[in-house]
């Protein structure tokens, strides 16, 4: 069997299950995704084993810092993934859901009720948690799912997902709901993007590269997850003190995931006294700060920032800090700049906190609190399968309903037009 012929049985076996997951009930659901959180805290070793086959391997193709952390498993992010899968379970099925229903004069009773979208495509890099998320999420919101994760991540994908599928289809879960193509063929990718009779939509979660190819020759419908070029503004109101925890956790706390900040924006009138403080705690990070001319005017030792700088995603514990006259010019800033995702003011100026959130374009605006926040777990939405910076369908952290569609169900007794 080439590799197109075992791309199509998978996703007609994928097909196939989704006539019956469409009819699964909550239970059965619900059950599925516990036997799953089950199962992989119980296999955590083998998961463990897989993962650091992987990591050897792409150590010895002398891949970035960033990109080991994003592969990189251990006993916590096991337990995340498995949490997750609880957290889903927990929350309400939306399939069935109805959101709008009226009687209309000629008598016709018209309900919208939400549905699943089918079969799921994701093509996404490096991070095997995301194999857990992108399962558990399309399983409870009634889709089946054909994944296709990064070479680097091969062994520890395929260990989540046989792990996963064992105990999804004994609690009763139809059988080929859950396809991996685990090949290191890039021509997978290709293939995937042309299968519209068999995938409802494909969701691309990883590098700018990856997205691009994804956008641009997919003949699926496609709904994008973008980079996160994320921004916090430091107003001239701010508590210096909140303002330094928040910028310290949004850069460091993990840098090499979507929503860490990557540009630092500072009022003129604090200049002076945050950014001799803002320098002496990055530095104790081993954060390299890359400023504008005001910047190197009060710290002449922080490295030159370049044009390319305020629109790079770094991945790394680099931070670009400009220094503004204003929120006008902060919002300007961010909105030329920006990719949709997410973004941060720190203040205690109500007006300036509204202002901000009202005219800063991206799906997730905070006001005293970090951007690391935008994740699925975070919202309360049990995990994600993707953060959406697109502005249809879904946008922000995607759970249980950005996986699901709507549609009409009416009933009459014999009206003609």
């Amino acid at each position: 069997m080439d590799l197109q012929e075992m791309i199509l049985a998978k996703a007609g076996a994928a097909k196939e299950a989704a006539q019956s997951m469409n009819m699964l009930s909550t239970v059965v659901k619900n059950a599925a995704l516990l036997a799953m959180a089950h199962a992989l805290e119980q296999r955590c070793e083998a998961v463990l084993e897989a993962n650091q086959q992987d990591l050897e391997q792409a150590r010895h193709k002398g891949v970035k810092r960033s990109y080991l952390d994003r592969l990189m498993l251990d006993e916590s992010r096991i337990k995340g993934m498995a949490d997750g899968l609880r957290q889903a379970a927990a929350l309400p099925d939306p399939i069935g859901e109805g959101d709008y229903s009226t009687i209309r004069p000629n008598g016709l009773e018209i309900r919208r009720v939400r549905v699943p979208l089918g079969v799921v495509g994701m093509i996404y890099e490096a991070r095997p948690n995301v194999t857990a998320d992108a399962i558990g999420l399309c399983l409870k919101s009634g889709n089946s799912v054909l994944l296709r994760g990064g070479s680097e991540a091969l062994l520890s994908n395929k260990a989540i997902a046989a792990i996963m599928s064992e105990a999804a289809y004994h609690a009763g879960i139809p059988e080929g709901a859950i396809q991996l193509i685990d090949t290191t063929d890039r021509e997978a990718v290709n293939i995937m993007l042309r299968l519209k009779e068999y995938l409802d939509v494909i969701i691309p979660r990883g590098g700018a590269g990856l997205i691009k190819t994804v956008v641009e020759n997919s003949i699926v419908p496609v709904i994008e997850t973008g980079t996160g070029v994320c921004h916090t503004f430091v107003d001239a109101t701010a508590d210096l003190s909140m303002a330094l925890n928040i910028a310290i956790n949004a850069k460091t706390s993990r840098p090499s995931v979507c929503n860490a900040m990557e540009t630092l924006l500072v009022h003129e009138q604090v200049a002076g006294e945050f950014l001799p403080v803002l320098q002496e705690a990055m530095a104790a990070k081993n954060c390299e700060l890359r400023g504008c001319p005001k910047c190197r005017a009060i710290l002449p030792d922080m490295v030159e920032a370049v044009p390319e700088d305020w629109s790079t995603e770094y991945g790394d514990l680099i931070l670009s800090v400009k220094v503004v006259s204003d929120i006008q010019e902060a919002i300007a800033h961010i909105n030329k700049y920006n990719t949709g995702h997410s973004e941060a003011i720190i203040t205690e100026s109500l007006h300036n906190a509204r202002l901000f959130q009202r005219c800063v374009d991206a799906a997730a605006v905070y006001v005293n609190a970090s951007t690391r926040f935008s994740d699925g777990c975070e919202f309360g939405f049990g995990a994600e399968i993707g953060i959406s910076t697109q502005k249809l369908h879904a946008r922000g952290p995607m759970g249980l309903l950005a996986l699901t569609s709507t549609k009409y169900l009416v009933v009459g007794d014999g009206q003609i037009r």
